[in-house]
């Protein structure tokens, strides 16, 4: 991690106050709030424009992240475009139960496919504000992080060459598999938990056969429905871990979405062709701390929490918020608070949210465990939800992520 990057064919040294890797969500909102301060930054990333701009992700992003978008001018398209959704619906024991989390507390979630979100950052970051970035750029290095002058190098697709770049800080936005995280590999301590258990996570062409989130919780596994589009719609099926999308035909795959999601008075499921067909294995790590030198972690390369409560994006984007706030204080002003506190204050939420995608895979996944005493206690929860007022409430803020502080 500290080697200095011997290459023979490099060309002299380019300067920037932040070097950030990775033009995800994290990546790019960094930028941006740095451009917005007049902090100039580079941006590398390993795909094409084109290729992070089109990759479907996820797509449910909470209020609260809303609003940190919409106070750094990153929310026009979003506020415009996105679908607000105000209520999911649990179906187990044969019947549906709506739950309408906007008459608990007045919040809702925005749905929003990430590769929109991704595409407006790029705009706004290089487009808009000038902000200096490389796409397609290959075999990034991170040198020197410990000391006050640390570097990235990267092979120049166009010329070959590797060139090299002074900063001041890294900020580490690159993902599970990134560079960033491999550098403080051995260094840092990672909690690891595994669920046992598979996704099949499917994008159907075909309209939503409900106008809200469905949540089949069934002996025979879980499946989801998140409406994406008048003509898409996002299927969630569990599987083994492990599995091949290869045994999931088309038949198979509309049987078992059909039962996991059939309840009495359900309107029966649009099918239509299934454009994408992947499997998660669910699991979740959290890296400790965020910070090791001048790097800065954020993202999945930070902490990688399952789809099952759809907090990814949303973690991310709290990180780059309080990235970019911490290094703008620090780069423009000499306060050092920010950036000294980033990982502790970001820890207790990323942990918070941990606890809550594991409480929430037990009553997703509970009943389809073979054991009667799981079954039961899933079954449990999920009466709660619907008998106790204060159960309820406490669910809705977790799951709106609507919390006053972490």
């Amino acid at each position: 991690m500290t080697e200095t990057p011997a290459s023979p064919n490099s060309l002299a040294p380019q300067r920037f106050p932040v070097v950030v890797v990775g033009a995800g969500p994290a990546g790019l909102t960094v930028g941006c709030v740095l451009r917005a301060a007049g902090v100039d930054c580079l941006v590398l990333e390993t795909g094409t424009r084109k290729f992070v701009e089109q990759r479907p992700r996820a797509g449910v992003i909470e209020e609260p992240v809303v609003r940190g978008l919409e106070r750094r001018g990153l929310a026009g398209n979003l506020l415009e475009r996105a679908r607000r959704d105000t209520a999911c619906e649990f179906r187990f024991d044969g019947g549906r139960h709506p739950f309408d989390y906007h008459e608990l507390t007045g919040g809702h979630h925005w749905v929003y496919p990430q590769q929109f979100l991704v595409t407006d950052l790029v705009r706004e970051y290089a487009d808009v504000r000038g902000g200096a970035v490389r796409f397609g750029v290959r075999d990034v290095r991170v040198h020197g992080l410990d000391g006050d002058r640390p570097s990235v190098s990267y092979v120049c697709p166009e010329s070959g060459r590797r060139e090299v770049v002074v900063c001041d800080f890294v900020a580490g936005c690159d993902g599970a598999r990134g560079v960033t995280r491999a550098a403080v590999a051995g260094r840092a301590g990672v909690a690891r938990h595994d669920y046992g258990i598979g996704w099949l996570a499917l994008l159907a062409q075909a309209p939503p056969s409900a106008d809200r989130v469905l949540f089949g919780c069934h002996p025979d596994g879980f499946a989801g429905q998140m409406p994406r589009s008048p003509e898409v719609t996002r299927y969630y099926l569990q599987c083994p871990p492990g599995d091949a999308p290869e045994n999931w035909p088309h038949e198979r795959v509309w049987a078992e979405l059909r039962r996991r999601l059939g309840a009495a008075g359900a309107e029966p499921l649009t099918e239509g062709p299934l454009i994408e067909k992947r499997v998660l294995d669910m699991h979740d790590y959290v890296t400790e701390p965020m910070t090791f030198g001048r790097l800065c972690l954020a993202g999945d390369a930070a902490h990688l929490v399952a789809p099952i409560a759809a907090k990814g994006l949303n973690l991310a984007l709290h990180d780059a918020f309080a990235l970019g706030d911490a290094l703008v204080a620090l780069l423009l002003r000499g306060d050092e608070a920010g950036l000294a506190g980033y990982s502790q204050a970001r820890l207790r939420q990323v942990w918070d949210y941990q606890e809550f995608s594991q409480w929430l895979s037990e009553l997703y996944h509970g009943g389809a465990t073979g054991d009667p005493f799981r079954a039961g206690t899933a079954l449990a929860r999920l009466r709660r939800l619907f008998s106790s007022p204060a159960a309820a409430a406490a669910f809705a803020e977790r799951y709106l992520g609507t919390a006053a502080r972490y």
